[in-house]
């Protein structure tokens, strides 16, 4: 959406807030014992107390209030009963959601207590360069270069990104153009961002994999030379000089 009234500006505002405290209560409640079903359940009371709705559950009809994928799952994780999380899991959280109209969504992966699978570096390297691409958005900046950006800081630190995931326009429904925000460089993509537009800027940082394929449960995504990947992600506005994050709540980069 594009942002052309105040009353905008306080809707996305509202929903980002939602979603952005949801996904940070999710993150600390987790712990060692806890199935990602439970998980799930915490963070769709969250959103019912503010009188929020599960965006995938809306749009495609997903089984789980929010995507929760663990270890070798890269993303759209299926909440589960037989899922028990563990001490070192790598785990990715994906919140997104509807209040009166407007649609946000955020997502982080994290290490689940001691770091004991080597996972904190590619989970370090994913908000990282989340944090340099988004400082890089404004108004009239080629799509392009900052899928570049991206792919060239993953490629300093050792990684891959996968290249048929990407970021996407959000507001009025939980994906709109401009789509495809990808983490590689596109020489066909000629677009632009634009000011006062809104859109849901996503990291895919992997170890082996460079693209992400449907696994047996036809939700969950993996990778296509397995490993495991790391995923970040803000809604932001964009503007003619640094964006305005929405959901800044989540304090991803703290």
């Amino acid at each position: 959406m594009s942002i052309t009234k105040e009353s905008e500006m306080i809707g996305i505002k509202e929903v980002s807030d939602v979603v952005a405290s949801t996904l940070k209560a999710m993150r600390n409640y987790a712990q060692p014992g806890m199935t990602t079903k439970e998980l799930d359940d915490f963070g769709a009371g969250i959103l019912k107390d503010f009188g929020a709705r599960s965006a995938p559950l809306m749009t495609y009809k997903f089984p789980g209030w929010t995507c929760i994928s663990v270890d070798n799952e890269f993303c759209h994780g299926v909440p589960s009963s037989n899922r028990v999380l563990k001490e070192g899991d790598l785990i990715n959280i994906d919140v997104s959601a509807e209040l009166n109209g407007f649609w946000s969504d955020n997502g982080a992966s994290f290490v689940l207590g001691e770091d004991l699978n080597g996972h904190q570096k590619l989970v370090d390297a994913s908000r990282e360069i989340l944090k340099l691409a988004i400082s890089q958005i404004k108004g009239g900046v080629k799509i392009s270069d900052i899928g570049h950006l991206m792919e060239t800081e993953s490629k300093k630190r050792g990684f891959k990104v996968i290249r048929n995931l990407g970021g996407h326009g959000v507001g009025r429904s939980l994906h709109e153009q401009p789509d495809e925000l990808l983490n590689c460089k596109n020489p066909f993509d000629q677009r632009r961002f634009k000011k006062n537009s809104v859109v849901a800027i996503e990291t895919f940082i992997s170890t082996t994999s460079s693209y992400a394929i449907e696994h047996h449960d036809r939700w969950t995504l993996i990778g296509n030379k397995g490993g495991h990947m790391a995923q970040h992600e803000h809604t932001i506005v964009i503007t003619e000089n640094k964006p305005i994050v929405l959901t800044e709540k989540n304090e991803l980069w703290n």
